[in-house]
Order: structure tokens, then C-alpha cells, then sequence
């Protein structure tokens, strides 16, 4: 019978601890990389793009394996450069987006930009009109930016509430730097205007408020989101799953409005006293079927699309409860 020796024990010993070592649990593995590098991101408002603005120059994609390439979109539809591949995830008002999906575009929502808040948009007037009560007209001439968009949405919705027809609103299109000159000239009693034009024509022109956008059906209503094609999403999960953490956590920053406030003159032309001064609304931190389906609702109630739409089937499966 052959006795182990004190020197064999040792090794022994030795081999099986580096075996633990080797073998067992240790560090959890790296998850699969994104499966592209770049990923082109289509922006506009800067107000409600402002915590994805900031997390790219940060760096924060780049720290999370992905290189973003923001595309300014300008006043282009953001959708027609998805639809066409130039861009690879968009912003876009929510209305604008489900109004497309509505129309057989498939898009899955990859994160929501922006909801509104106390006059965010809201319905302005200039000193010495004689437009003072949303009922003041029963057919009231009303400028919005589109009158597709979440501008006529919002202007239809709360003169409804005020007890005007919706039927006897006229809308007429014009982009908001120029609202001012058709107010000015008589051409329309009010304007569906958003921030930074609200703060901006109440500043320069003593504009009033006439009616707050965010009341009534449209109150805190969401505004804006990002969304990519569903042949794109099914392609790039993990792309995507990348973008939309480092989103969660640019919108958690941006919680507090002094990060916004401070950045906004660096990529918009927004001035820091205006951008002192204008109302903020909310950038949420998650994908909620629910606070979407309001947009579709009211969308469908109002005609602007002619079956409801369910969101859920719109958002990646982890955000499907």
C-alpha cells in the first residue's frame, strides 16, 4: 500500500483549488454584442428630444457598444425616411406614428419622448383679440403646424370640451414661426402653438393664453416617441434592447428640468433666457401601453383614424403586459 506523501497532498490540494477556479461559477459571461455598431436615429423638436441629445454627446451609446448617429430630420416626416431606410429609428409625435401604423406601416415603439404638461401647447391669442373665451367664436379660425397632427388634435379636443363644435373648427396649416404674422394680420384668431413659440410670442408680442393644451382629454397627454420598422426590430433585438436602456436612462436624468435647461441653447436656438423660461412637460422612463392607447383613442374617437388601434401590439414583447 503506497502512502501520499506531504509534497503530493500539497499539489493536490492546489490542483483542485485551481480547478474551482477554472470550473466553477466565476464571472457571468458578456451577453452577446449589439448586432450592428451604428445605429442612425432620426431627431426633431429639440424640446422633447433633449435626453436623447445629451446622452449621445455623452457618450452613453458609445458605452453600450453602440456608435449613434443623429440624423436631424428637420421638417421632413420622420416615418417616410424610416419607411425608406434612411434612418433606422425615428422620433415622431405619437399621432404622427399611430396614424401611419393605422395605415398598415409596421412600427414597433422603441421608447417615448416626451408628454406635455400646464401650457407645453397650448392656444394663444395677442392683446386686443377679440377671441377671450374658447366659446367667444362658434366657427373659430385656428392655425396648427398640421392639421393631421397632434396640434389639430389638441385644438379639436379642448374646444370640444369648451362646448364648441368640432365640426365648425377651421384649421389652416402654418409653421409656427410664422403664427404671429397670421394673428397679427387677422388671418387666424388663435394658434395651437408649442414651446419654445409660446414663450417666445408671449415675450415679444405679450401673446395670451387662451386655452392650455393640456387639459380635459389631452391632459398630460403623451406627445412624442421613437419607433423603428418591424422587419428592423426583428432583425436587431439586441440593437435596440441597447438603445432603449441607454434612453431609460437618458429621460431619468433629464427628471430634473435644470439638465435640459442648460442644454438646450448648445444644440437648439432656443437662448438661455427663453429656455429659462419655458413650461417643461415629462420624459418617461417606460413604454406604457396604456398611456399610449389614450392617444390612439382619441385619435379614433375624433376621425383622425378610422378603426382603434392597439398599441400593446406595437411595443417590444418585454413591454407587452
Amino acid at each position: 500500500m503506497k502512502v501520499i506523501g506531504p509534497a503530493f497532498a500539497l499539489v493536490a490540494v492546489l490542483l483542485a483549488s485551481a480547478g474551482c477556479g477554472m470550473f466553477g461559477s466565476g464571472d457571468s459571461p458578456q451577453p452577446p454584442p449589439p448586432e450592428r455598431a451604428t445605429l442612425r436615429v432620426g431627431v426633431a423638436d429639440p424640446i422633447d428630444t433633449a435626453p436623447l441629445r445629451i446622452a449621445a454627446v455623452a457618450g452613453k451609446f458609445r458605452q453600450a457598444g453602440l456608435n449613434i448617429e443623429l440624423v436631424d430630420l428637420g421638417t421632413t416626416d420622420g416615418v417616410a425616411k424610416l419607411s425608406a431606410g434612411e434612418v433606422d429609428v425615428t422620433f415622431a409625435s405619437d399621432v404622427s406614428l399611430f396614424h401611419a401604423a393605422a395605415g398598415g406601416t409596421a412600427l414597433q415603439m422603441q421608447g417615448e419622448a416626451y408628454t406635455s404638461s400646464s401650457n407645453t401647447i397650448a392656444l394663444v391669442t395677442l392683446p386686443g383679440s377679440d377671441y377671450a373665451e374658447p366659446t367667444a367664436k362658434k366657427t373659430p379660425r385656428i392655425a396648427v403646424d398640421n392639421q393631421g397632427d397632434i396640434c389639430a388634435l389638441t385644438a379639436r379636443s379642448v374646444l370640444a370640451t369648451a362646448g364648441v363644435d368640432p365640426a365648425k373648427i377651421r384649421l389652416q396649416a402654418s409653421p409656427f414661426s410664422q403664427m404671429p404674422q397670421l394673428l397679427q394680420a387677422g388671418q387666424a384668431d388663435a394658434a395651437v402653438m408649442v414651446e419654445p413659440f409660446i414663450t417666445r410670442a408671449e415675450k415679444e408680442l405679450g401673446a395670451q393664453i387662451l386655452v392650455d393644451g393640456s387639459s380635459g382629454a389631452t391632459l398630460d397627454f403623451p406627445s412624442s416617441g421613437y419607433a423603428s420598422t418591424g422587419a428592423f426590430a426583428a432583425a436587431n433585438p439586441r440593437t435596440l434592447a441597447a438603445f432603449r436602456r441607454v434612453l431609460t436612462q437618458a429621460q431619468l436624468a433629464a427628471a430634473d428640468p435644470a439638465t435640459v435647461r442648460d442644454a438646450l441653447p448648445s444644440f437648439s436656438d432656443i437662448d438661455q433666457t427663453t429656455a429659462a423660461l419655458i413650461s417643461l412637460g415629462s420624459y418617461p422612463t417606460t413604454l406604457s401601453a396604456t398611456r399610449l392607447q389614450r392617444v390612439a383613442d382619441l385619435m379614433h374617437s375624433s376621425g383622425l383614424i378610422p378603426n382603434r388601434l392597439d398599441v400593446q401590439a406595437m411595443l417590444p414583447a418585454e413591454d407587452q403586459q
